[in-house]
């Protein structure tokens, strides 16, 4: 006989830690599975199961990210190490062998480690974010802090090809005395194989921006033309990319920039901005706007 149930206070969450190393391009990565027992019983040499997923459930209290399945057994423990497999339009996390979750109780295991997972440094200076594109005006002068991002791929060639539940991935980096030390952390939603993670670490202390609008014609009762300056200076002792993003309602197009541009969607272009060392660059383009 086999009785099957569901019970509250079981909860479990996913965290991740990356170490990069000195110039950004390679990371280690790690990810821990922490256990909640709260549910008043202690569940010994139980198979343990773990799903991923948005799983919908009409509750009063707001839905858990991810649910667990528990069975009883008498089989002797093993190493934790999880396995992974599609199940329903989820992902289940199996545990190789058994463990014991006592009641009130957090534990930690492994989910999985990636040794050398390439990764690329992105410098995001998006001056236009506050501005009025969602209707007709890009957006007029602003000053705004040069976010520090990391981007990844997860797949296979990049030593990762596993589905990763979301959780808060912290990021850490040895300075010269080789002392780890933190440098940001970040949320990541339920990412499948082969798609891109993206990660906000904070703000570049060494690079500011700065967006001008320079001038405003009003061509004709429904046709306005901009111009917009993009100052990006850079303190540091290195050469710098930095991906100035624009943004723009209506019916736009370029009639003029400095440099190339790519669009991006139907409201948001971008010019990568190459700085050097103790340097300033910067982008102007014209800009005009149909509504």
């Amino acid at each position: 006989a086999e009785i099957s149930y569901q019970t509250q206070g079981l909860n479990w969450k996913c965290d991740y830690v990356a170490v990069v190393n000195a110039d950004d391009t390679l990371s280690d990565l790690t990810s821990w599975v922490t256990l909640d027992n709260k549910s008043g019983a202690t569940y010994k040499n139980a198979a343990l199961k773990l799903m991923a997923g948005d799983v919908h459930k009409v509750q009063n209290i707001a839905p858990q990210p991810s649910g667990i399945r528990m069975y009883k057994s008498a089989m002797a423990a093993a190493a934790p190490q999880f396995t992974e497999q599609s199940f329903a339009e989820y992902h289940l996390y199996a545990l190789a062998g058994k463990t014991d979750v006592n009641n009130n109780e957090t534990k930690q295991l492994t989910l999985f480690n990636a040794s050398a997972v390439p990764i690329k440094k992105l410098f995001i200076f998006d001056g236009g974010a506050s501005g009025y594109y969602g209707g007709y005006y890009p957006g007029g002068n602003s000053s705004s802090k040069v976010n520090v991002k990391l981007e990844l791929a997860n797949s296979k060639e990049n030593n990762l090809g596993m589905p990763m539940p979301k959780g808060k991935v912290r990021v850490y980096k040895k300075d010269k005395d080789g002392a780890m030390q933190f440098v940001g952390e970040d949320l990541i939603d339920h990412t499948p194989k082969d798609e891109k993670v993206r990660l906000y670490l904070g703000d570049a202390f060494d690079i500011v921006g700065e967006r001008k609008q320079l001038s405003q014609q009003q061509v004709s009762s429904r046709v306005q033309k901009f111009s917009y300056e993009i100052s990006i200076r850079n303190h540091k002792e290195s050469a710098v990319t930095v991906n100035c993003v624009e943004h723009s309602g209506g019916d736009w197009k370029i009639t003029s920039s400095s440099q190339p541009f790519v669009k991006k969607d139907s409201h948001t272009f971008e010019f990568a901005a190459k700085v050097p060392a103790n340097g300033e660059t910067k982008v102007t383009y014209e800009i005009e706007v149909r509504y």
